[in-house]
């Protein structure tokens, strides 16, 4: 449960990004590029979650003969310098660029307002659908591992990430990435799950249908369906994270994945990763594609919510719990202003919060998408 309004007060609050990929896999920029954006943007940590690799080891790349990516490859040399970055031609002269490790640009932007955390996309499948896994904060690569069934695997690689993380002593935060990405996870791979307490709710890749479609839940329902067997089942509660998702840093529009869509904001103590990881686990945060809180508590099975307020935007802060007679979603409470409270009764299995603007945003992909954020859930359990 998160901290008392008077605790909170000691805490700042700090936006972060937990899903990015570079040219170390199959994003196309340069690591220290889109950490130069990050930074610019007025983040305060984040993450190159690249598939199945920790930026680590000599890469060479080919850079495409595309014009934009060719102009990207000038604007990195541009910015870094030719002591910086290592390139030349082989014998069909096309372009060759030595990738730095992680170990190697963090120098170039860590200090005390912006950290970047190891992460590592682990990415499988099974019979079609897809299986990826980060690990905020992991140590060590994980190759992934195979099982008979998608929830075999699943359940491997969650086991692989949490045994690292009590080998080192170190905090590693698994979450499961866009579970309609080819609508390959439902409601019920999570409920057989154990010790997941991360998902993306929002997923701000063109191709990960976060509102669902006709036969398929949205990632909002399938988050209400699989905490309701959690509560019954005595599991902690799952909690949701918008991410970019980013691959694409060159050409922006609704069909590309771009940054800046969507993004989580950590009520912490300090700015590091076993900070951040220790309070996203308390559930002191939310995800939001541009919605931003003055305040949120959730304390004594009450949430309270105030939002910080754009000019000419108007804001919606919806309750949203299900019903323990009957297992059902039920919109308790609708409130058209800044501030907002509910108490968890015992009528409720347990009870979130989402705000809902007028505002929509030229970055995102759905042209009719509004600013959203999503409050935690709670329960008595």
């Amino acid at each position: 449960m998160a901290c008392s309004k008077q605790e909170t007060s000691q805490k700042k609050w700090f936006k972060g990004n937990l899903h990015a990929h570079s040219y170390w896999s199959d994003g196309d920029d340069f690591p220290e590029m889109i950490m130069d954006w990050y930074k610019t943007n007025l983040y305060d940590f984040t993450v190159l979650s690249d598939h199945n690799t920790l930026n680590e080891g000599d890469k060479w790349i080919t850079i495409s003969k595309k014009e934009y990516l060719q102009k990207g490859f000038i604007n990195y040399l541009t910015k870094f310098g030719e002591d910086w970055v290592e390139h030349k031609l082989d014998s069909a002269d096309n372009l060759q660029v030595k990738l730095k490790t992680l170990q190697e640009y963090k120098s170039l932007f860590e200090d005390e307002n912006f950290i970047m955390i190891p992460s590592e996309e682990i990415t499988t499948g099974f019979e079609g659908k897809h299986i990826h896994i980060n690990a905020t904060n992991i140590q060590k690569v994980i190759k992934p591992l195979k099982g008979d069934s998608k929830v075999a695997i699943i359940q491997k690689n969650i086991d692989a990430i949490l045994a690292q993380r009590k080998e080192l002593n170190v905090p590693i935060m698994p979450h499961i990435n866009h579970p309609n990405f080819g609508f390959s996870l439902t409601a019920e791979d999570f409920v057989q799950l154990n010790n997941i307490q991360f998902f993306e709710v929002y997923n701000g890749h063109p191709l990960v249908h976060n509102d669902g479609d006709s036969i398929h839940l949205s990632t909002e329902q399938v988050w209400d369906v699989v905490n309701t067997a959690y509560v019954q089942q005595n599991k902690p509660l799952l909690y949701g994270i918008a991410a970019d998702d980013s691959h694409q840093y060159h050409q922006l529009g609704k069909k590309y994945s771009n940054a800046g869509r969507g993004w989580v904001m950590v009520e912490s103590d300090s700015l590091n990763a076993e900070s951040i990881i220790t309070a996203m686990e308390a559930g002191d945060f939310y995800a939001t594609t541009g919605v931003q809180l003055e305040e949120l508590s959730r304390v004594n099975n009450q949430l309270y919510i105030k939002v910080k307020a754009d000019p000419n935007v108007n804001y919606t802060i919806e309750f949203i719990g299900v019903t323990a007679s009957d297992n059902k979603k039920k919109v308790i409470k609708v409130v058209n202003d800044l501030e907002a409270s509910m108490v968890l009764d015992k009528d409720y299995l347990f009870i979130r919060a989402r705000v809902v603007s007028s505002k929509t945003n030229v970055n995102f992909f759905d042209e009719n998408e509004f600013e959203k954020a999503w409050i935690q859930p709670i329960s008595f359990k």
